[in-house]
């Protein structure tokens, strides 16, 4: 093997680099709409008993998770602020990741519970008051749609706010759905549709949950980002002038929207001055690939090109 030099590279676009996730400007948003779902929570449990209705129930517990699940957001948000340490040299982004594999277990329980409890019913339906489940239902519609509106700008930009978003829209469609199951009971009798709609929103659930947890898993298991393909960036890396090869490459995210990237670079025997071979590639990063978080430990040969494989 040949004698060689390293180089090592750190970059950070536009002059710094912040571990902090971008939901923190949200934060604000959060509290208003913890705030709307914590109050009206305690008014749809109150009309669920009182009106017997398992799909208000069964919303209400659903309004439930969406209560924890404003909560845990705003904790990963306040966690996510804390500077990194000694111990934790990237920070606490990862607790966007974490706030939404909580919620998604959340969801998952919530959702097998109203599932279950709907079975039961179905042979036995029990007497529904439309008129009362009806009003409360409207009303947490109301609400759903303002907690929707607050959490919206956030929702695409990060795992914890689109986490969040998601509980609050689910919660949304099942209002929708109680709204329609009160009207069909006060019009046809028919109290069968109170099970049949609780069920229709545990299946409805189901499978953005697993997404959700899913994504969430892939953030914290180091996945390469959604849109990012490490062929693609190899080559394009290897394409650059002066460089022979690049291995050890590893990209991975701190939280759905900070995409970090290490990697070996071989220069070839031709190559210039190394710094600004590893600078041309950092700007490449983040101008092409939108990957500002760049470790790049760049190696000179001096030798034959069996040395390049080394």
């Amino acid at each position: 093997m040949g004698a060689g030099h390293q180089h090592h590279g750190h970059n950070h676009g536009h002059g710094g680099h912040s571990h902090v996730p971008t939901e923190i400007k949200h934060e604000r948003p959060l509290w208003i709409a913890f705030g709307l779902t914590l109050f009206f929570l305690l008014v749809e449990v109150a009309g669920g008993l009182l009106t017997n209705s398992l799909a208000l129930l069964s919303d209400a517990a659903h309004m439930m998770t969406d209560v924890l699940a404003l909560g845990i957001s705003l904790f990963a948000v306040r966690m996510a602020r804390r500077p990194a340490d000694a111990k934790r040299t990237y920070g606490y982004a990862r607790m966007e990741a974490i706030g939404a594999l909580i919620n998604g277990g959340l969801l998952f329980l919530v959702a097998g519970y109203i599932l279950w409890t709907a079975v039961g019913r179905f042979s036995q339906p029990p007497h529904v008051e439309s008129n009362g489940m009806l009003l409360v239902a409207v009303l947490g519609l109301i609400v759903n749609l303002i907690a929707m509106k607050l959490l919206q700008a956030g929702a695409g930009e990060s795992l914890n706010m689109r986490g969040a978003y998601l509980e609050v829209w689910s919660d949304m469609l099942g209002s929708l759905g109680v709204i329609a199951g009160a009207l069909l009971i006060r019009f046809t009798g028919w109290t069968v549709v109170d099970p049949i709609i609780a069920v229709l929103i545990g299946l409805w659930v189901l499978p953005r949950t697993w997404t959700l947890l899913r994504e969430a898993g892939h953030v914290l298991m180091q996945g390469v980002p959604s849109g990012l393909d490490p062929d693609e960036i190899r080559d394009a890396m290897q394409a650059q002038p002066g460089v022979a090869t690049v291995h050890d490459l590893h990209i991975w995210a701190l939280g759905s929207r900070e995409p970090i990237l290490t990697a070996h670079v071989l220069l070839s025997l031709a190559a210039g001055d190394p710094d600004a071979v590893r600078a041309a590639m950092a700007r490449m990063l983040r101008e092409r690939f939108h990957i500002d978080h760049a470790t790049l430990s760049v190696v000179t040969r001096h030798g034959d090109d069996r040395d390049l494989h080394a």
